[in-house]
């Protein structure tokens, strides 16, 4: 009888991108756990729309509030699809609780998490350091505005949509991108993610 022995390639490979039990119910939690901040941050939308009104574009520097389950679930998980599986979770809380976006948050938060896991994907989910973090929270707002642009933001001039587009980037860069990382690090200091490599790497 052969037995095929697998390569040290193949085993460091395994775990790394392999979903555990723990992963699966640490996701969970950081999507319903944000999901109910989703919903506060869109209750809030109310008074910036307000604020905003003579320029609509403005709104997109709101936007990062609703890009951080992704990137937060990224640097925690470290798996692929984390990003976009705390994303779309958070995004399904927020509507059943109840947000005058309705079910369209989905769609949204699928698009969101996308842009988020394309950047851990780029660094092969080996890197999750602060520029890491920084450059996801953009490519979340980045993902927001280009799909926010194309569904809703249809009858904007052009260059109202170029504006939304670099607002949304900044906001992701900065809520979705430091906010995560700093919490990141703050709950690795506790010792509560000892199961994971985020509170075992120095990028921590």
């Amino acid at each position: 009888m052969n037995t095929v022995t697998p390569s040290p390639q193949a085993a460091a490979r395994k775990p790394r991108y392999t979903w555990r039990v723990v992963d699966i119910v640490v996701a969970s939690v950081i999507g319903v756990a944000i999901g109910v901040i989703f919903w506060a941050w869109s209750a809030g939308y109310s008074g910036i729309a307000v604020l905003t009104a003579a320029f609509p574009p403005a709104g997109g520097l709101y936007a990062g509030g609703w890009l951080t389950a992704g990137v937060l679930g990224g640097l925690l998980i470290r798996k692929p699809g984390a990003a976009i599986y705390c994303e779309v979770l958070a995004a399904a809380v927020s509507s059943l609780l109840g947000t005058q976006f309705g079910l369209t948050v989905l769609l949204s938060g699928l698009i969101q998490g996308v842009g988020a896991e394309l950047v851990f994907l780029l660094f092969l989910y080996k890197k999750f350091n602060l520029g890491v973090s920084l450059l996801a929270g953009l490519g979340a707002g980045l993902a927001l505005a280009i799909g926010e642009n194309i569904l809703w933001n249809v009858e904007w001039a052009t260059d109202w949509k170029l504006w939304y587009t670099l607002f949304a980037a900044v906001s992701g860069v900065v809520i979705a991108g430091l906010l995560p990382w700093l919490a990141m690090r703050g709950l690795a200091k506790t010792g509560a993610l000892s199961s994971f490599a985020a509170g075992r790497t120095a990028d921590v």
